[in-house]
């Protein structure tokens, strides 16, 4: 079982995006999953971590991710060679 934090800027409201993004997750990955947190930050922070470990940083990957993006990270890390379905296909379109 695996931990999840999305670290997100209060200052930038982006608490709802954070959310969204939590709620995808847990409904992806519900038994893969031991506890998400949204952990609140500052300074334009927006951060997804699995076990610790970034797998997606505002900072570092330019932007927010696409939903689909995320989850095959976040699927790369805590269930390697489970398919996403449509989410795996080359020509899969937003979210």
């Amino acid at each position: 079982m695996h931990r999840i934090e999305i670290v997100y800027c209060t200052r930038c409201r982006w608490l709802l995006r954070a959310a969204w993004m939590a709620q995808e997750l847990l409904t992806t990955f519900e038994r893969e999953i031991a506890s998400l947190s949204l952990c609140p930050g500052d300074g334009g922070i927006f951060e997804v971590r699995v076990d610790g470990a970034a797998v997606w940083s505002r900072a570092a990957d330019g932007g927010f991710p696409d939903i689909a993006e995320l989850k095959r990270r976040v699927r790369d890390r805590v269930a390697p060679g489970r398919p996403l379905g449509h989410l795996d296909r080359s020509d899969a379109g937003p979210g």
